[in-house]
């Protein structure tokens, strides 16, 4: 395949264009449906007139479907977007760009998925399919997985399907965090994942943030100790990897951490945890839940972020946390192999 692919590179380059601007268009569609040409166009960035020509070839080839209430996916549409995944991988080169980026991250695997969800808002869902599809062969049992919060993780959760009984999960969250909003807390996105793969969920009712005093009252209490106790064991993590700054304008932090990490030069976020751009850690917020030191090696470890924004904060997270999956996106994968 790579070398029809060469060739075609060569004596009709065009006609990869053309492909990879067609499939664009038909995973946009496929999760915003049904949508307009009008709004479309904006996420893609071309002009109604350019779209329209396209979407027209689409419908007469039957992979779209154009209605009063916007465009849809035909059943054969999907399945021309599923058996196009891995070509589009080796026309965009991809699976270049991921050879490169896990050895400059010095990382055990990397996924990226084509798009950037800073620009384009599905690649996040795209981003949670592939982080879906890797998961699927680690269940072959029933196993415990810890998921902590963020947009990109209720992506994720999206993104679950169904298990068989025997490969169902546990899934608790990974921290508390009772300060973010409701959609994008680890226990919703912990109870949405349980729902979808008909496992089972436990929940962590604690604040994202405590003081030293509420902190060891809480993790003697029966109910947080056994959660607790069930999130460490977990055998598979997926988080985030958030900015520093991004992250504490979230938790509505004190006067006295903006200046922390300010002074610092704070870049990430991940698990409470504030670095630098060396991966030093420059602040520590006090919360209940997976703590760096339980991301042991026996652990299988997802860090799931992307957009061309996030490439410093997941540079310098990398630099610290352990050696493990990296699902991310084209945006952020270009910034970080041009980060010296």
């Amino acid at each position: 395949m790579e070398p029809l692919i060469d060739l075609q590179r060569k004596l009709l380059p065009d006609l990869l264009d053309v492909m990879q601007n067609r499939y664009r268009i038909l995973q946009n569609v496929r999760y915003m449906q049904p949508i307009g040409r009008r709004s479309l166009a904006a996420n893609l960035q071309q002009t109604e007139r350019v779209l329209r020509a396209e979407v027209e070839f689409l419908n007469k080839q039957g992979l779209l479907k154009i209605s009063t209430s916007g465009m849809t996916l035909t059943d054969e549409g999907n399945h021309i977007l599923l058996e196009l995944e891995t070509i589009m991988k080796q026309v965009s080169g991809l699976h270049v760009l991921e050879g490169q980026l896990r050895e400059k991250l010095k990382l055990a695997e990397v996924i990226i998925v084509p798009g950037d969800s800073d620009r384009e808002s599905w690649v996040k869902k795209e981003m949670g399919k592939a982080a879906i599809k890797r998961l699927l062969p680690l269940l072959k049992n029933q196993k415990t997985i810890a998921v902590t919060g963020g947009t990109t993780l209720a992506a994720v959760a999206d993104m679950m399907t169904p298990l068989t009984k025997k490969r169902q999960p546990l899934i608790v969250p990974a921290r508390g965090g009772l300060g973010e909003q409701v959609e994008n807390q680890a226990n919703t996105i912990c109870a949405t994942m349980a729902k979808k793969a008909n496992g089972e969920y436990r929940l962590l009712h604690v604040p994202d943030q405590l003081s030293n005093e509420s902190y060891q009252s809480l993790i003697g209490e029966p109910g947080v100790k056994d959660v607790l106790e069930e999130i460490r064991s977990a055998e598979i993590v997926i988080h985030g990897i958030g900015e520093a700054k991004t992250m504490a304008e979230r938790r509505n932090s004190s006067s006295e951490v903006y200046q922390q990490i300010e002074e610092h030069q704070a870049v990430a976020e991940a698990f409470g945890y504030y670095f630098d751009k060396d991966g030093n850690i420059v602040h520590k917020v006090k919360t209940v839940g997976l703590q760096l030191d339980d991301l042991t090696n026996d652990k299988t470890i997802f860090a799931v972020a992307g957009g061309s924004s996030k490439a410093s904060a997941i540079a310098a997270y990398m630099k610290r946390g352990p050696n493990q999956i990296l699902i991310t996106d084209e945006g952020a994968a270009k910034q970080l192999i041009g980060f010296n």
